[in-house]
């Protein structure tokens, strides 16, 4: 079995527990010893060696956590069985420093057989065994603590990294499609309208970079970068792209993940209007159904080739990319489906717990 090894944090906190747990407990010990001796009848000068044996115990176990803190980096095997050596050479000495004060403030106090120093051993040996159990049970549990609280940050990072990966993933087709838009209006000398789709293009990756990906943000606000990006494909499209938004007062504040309708929206141009001469309409509906947010984006085009096929291959980073980061963000809360719409067109519909954005 490996060896335990105490982080910094843990050392210091142990530390800082040691002292005060140590001084109550043996401040608890020696009332108790003190109590027992009022009852026993013996007189009140009997306070001295209740003093003295604590005081004994006190530095006794104050030594013995010095060889403990020795023996934590060793094998859990090991490190038992040498705190136990440790903890019956403390006994021993323990055992003898209390018989030798009790006899010496107890004039009527005499051991008559082999049992008498048994029992004075035994009944200090359980008492130091009660103090490492304390003592290694802390440690232990301060141990545990920190673990989970390492592991715990941990899966936090690689969930925030997870997020971040998959909100970062900007489709290759677009900036491909943008930059080849932009170069020919240029050789056609239609540098006005370049120069409106560089705007966008540019207005629209600043918000890409600059929103937090681990930062939801109010639909509203989603639709207005939305805007950003639709106003770069409709320079690529003119009157083809139409765009609806149709959302209810109560949904505006609704929290949703930042820039999860681009890339629904980028599917849908790609396959219902890019294909097709006369363009195609898309449609954006948002309601709120009790406590769940309900989005319906739905478009006139041809539909999966399919119905009830499989989205993977269909969208690669579009639709599979949003499906898996509201699977990281929303768990089993959440829905994304996609179907065929008659007679014609497609509906990709977002079901979402619903959040209102906090007021400013």
């Amino acid at each position: 079995m490996s060896a335990i090894v105490l982080p910094d944090s843990i050392a210091a906190t142990s530390k800082r527990l040691f002292w005060p747990l140590q001084t109550v407990g043996w401040l608890g010990y020696f009332i108790l010893h003190f109590t027992a001796a009022m009852g026993d009848g013996k007189p009140l000068r009997y306070v001295t060696a209740s003093l003295s044996v604590t005081a004994c115990g006190f530095a006794i176990t104050s030594l013995l956590r010095q060889g403990y803190r020795r023996l934590w980096g060793l094998p859990v095997p090991t490190m038992a069985a040498a705190a136990f050596g440790l903890m019956v050479l403390a006994t021993i000495v323990q055992a003898k420093l209390y018989v030798a004060i009790v006899f010496r403030y107890c004039d009527d106090c005499q051991i008559g057989s082999i049992f008498g120093y048994l029992w004075y051993f035994t009944s200090t040996f359980y008492i130091l065994l009660s103090w490492s159990g304390l003592y290694f049970g802390i440690k232990f549990a301060l141990q545990l603590q920190r673990h989970k609280e390492l592991a715990l940050r941990a899966q936090n990072a690689a969930h925030a990294a997870q997020i971040k990966m998959l909100r970062y993933q900007l489709n290759p087709h677009f900036l491909f499609n943008t930059l080849n838009a932009i170069s020919t209006l240029v050789l056609d000398d239609k540098r006005d309208t370049a120069y409106r789709m560089i705007a966008s293009l540019s207005a629209f990756l600043r918000h890409s970079l600059d929103s937090d990906p681990e930062r939801p943000v109010a639909l509203k606000q989603e639709v207005d970068a939305l805007n950003l990006y639709l106003g770069i494909e409709r320079v690529r499209f003119g009157e083809r792209l139409q765009m609806s938004v149709d959302m209810e007062p109560a949904v505006h504040d609704a929290l949703v993940p930042s820039l999860i309708l681009q890339p629904l929206i980028e599917n849908a141009i790609k396959h219902a209007v890019s294909k097709r001469e006369e363009g195609g309409r898309i449609e954006l509906i948002a309601r709120l159904d009790g406590d769940m947010l309900n989005l319906h984006l739905r478009d006139d085009g041809p539909g999966l080739v399919e119905a009830g096929s499989t989205t993977e291959g269909y969208t690669p980073v579009g639709l599979a990319n949003t499906r898996e980061r509201l699977r990281v963000l929303y768990g089993e809360r959440q829905q994304l489906t996609i179907r065929n719409r008659e007679p014609a067109g497609m509906e990709v519909f977002v079901r979402l717990p619903f959040t209102a954005a906090p007021k400013a």
